[in-house]
């Protein structure tokens, strides 16, 4: 029989706030580099101005649909891999998000896991 994992703590709070920094960090970068993408996207294919390409890439981006319809075969296209692209870049920086808070959670569960049961009390 194998011998029971030894229990460690939970990481400080500190821990967990500079890991929830660190993973917003990353997410804002997806989300910036998917926005960056997509304008310029939108300037080359439709030929938009660089504030109406933001304000299609941001729509679409945010799963809210496109300002202007793509009217070339080229911005078509763009749109659609784009609206594909958006979807994922979404769930991987909510991923990004929640992924400190579930590991902590998944850590306390595993120590509650392991935790010795108590002792019943003495018959008197």
């Amino acid at each position: 029989m194998d011998a029971p994992h030894p229990i460690r703590p939970l990481p400080s709070l500190a821990t967990l706030v500079r890991h929830i920094t660190r993973s917003a960090a990353l997410a804002i970068a997806v989300v910036a580099a998917s926005l960056g993408l997509g304008t310029l996207g939108y300037h080359a294919f439709e030929h938009l101005s660089w504030l109406d390409a933001e304000l299609n890439a941001a729509m679409i981006l945010t799963g809210m649909g496109p300002v202007d319809r793509p009217l070339t075969v080229g911005g078509k296209l763009f749109a659609s891999a784009y609206a594909l692209f958006s979807g994922l870049a979404f769930l991987s920086s909510a991923a990004l998000l929640f992924t400190p808070l579930a590991k902590r959670a998944l850590h306390r569960l595993h120590l509650d896991m392991h935790a010795r049961p108590a002792a019943p009390p003495p018959n008197r």
